[in-house]
């Protein structure tokens, strides 16, 4: 099994070349490194723990930072086990995003939002009563059962807190893996907020063949071009006024060459007026 920790960055969209428009989640992916390699001889069973995102040195206790220093790195904010994982590694190693290819088929789990306290009506999609006529059930849970238990049954549907759970999509597609700016564009939508922590894992039930899809890479945006042409507008621009005064230049020298030359030769033609 593969795996790599992230954030979540928000949702954008792709274009394939076949002209497919595909919905895709970016997740950052910075450096993961291996901050211990469990074996079955010593710890019962083959796992590897992942490390990511620096910690402040002062807030970390003497066991993270014993770890990080026999790692070689700083210590993390988030640690991640995977079990059985793919390959050989030692402790300091980093994960890179390439460590999946275009095609790949992953599970994504995150943490969703928290909605706090609400009632059944949001929390379970349950139906009102009737808002007038002299109804007085309008949003409540309703019937709580039978009176023999005289007690509330386990499992049942009330009002309570919401959110913050730990839910994993399964079966999504890896659109792109960017190396080098460290990036991964997954198909769909992953659960969490924007900047929350992610973790990307080969696929459990994985029945989908792997399907790789070229997307249309844009080397400059709009902003871009348009700055491109104002610079080019403005280049243009210089170089007229530029050439406009060399012009004139010339024009005014030509002008004056011209009048001494008439000059001289009304000199020459009436010698006794220039006397």
């Amino acid at each position: 099994m593969k795996g790599i920790l992230g954030r979540k960055v928000g949702m954008t969209q792709v274009f394939t070349k076949d002209g497919k428009l595909i919905p895709v989640t970016v997740v950052a992916c910075d450096e993961n490194v291996v901050m211990q390699v469990k074996t079955v001889e010593k710890d019962g069973y083959n796992a590897i723990q992942l490390g990511v995102f620096e910690k402040k040195q002062n807030r970390a206790n003497k066991a993270e930072l014993g770890r990080a220093q026999k790692a070689n790195t700083t210590p993390k904010r988030f640690l991640k086990e995977i079990k059985d994982a793919e390959g050989t590694y030692n402790v300091g190693d980093k994960i890179l995003v390439d460590i999946f290819e275009v095609g790949d088929i992953v599970d994504v789990t995150g943490t969703s939002k928290g909605k706090g306290t609400q009632g059944v009506i949001k929390r379970f999609n349950q139906s009102r009563g009737p808002m007038g006529h002299g109804s007085h059930y309008h949003r409540k849970p309703g019937s709580l059962g039978t009176m023999l238990p005289k007690r509330v049954l386990k499992g049942k549907k009330l009002p309570g807190h919401m959110g913050v759970e730990t839910v994993t999509i399964q079966n999504l597609e890896i659109i792109e893996a960017n190396k080098e700016e460290g990036y991964i564009l997954v198909s769909g939508n992953i659960p969490g907020a924007k900047n929350s922590l992610v973790y990307i894992r080969t696929a459990v039930k994985n029945s989908r063949k792997k399907d790789p899809k070229e997307i249309i890479a844009y080397e400059e945006t709009v902003v871009d071009a348009v700055e491109e042409v104002k610079d080019v507008e403005t280049t243009e621009t210089v170089e007229e006024t530029k050439e406009t005064e060399t012009t004139e230049v010339e024009n005014t020298e030509e002008v004056a060459e011209e009048a001494v030359e008439q000059e001289e030769e009304t000199k020459e033609e009436n010698p006794e007026e220039s006397n």
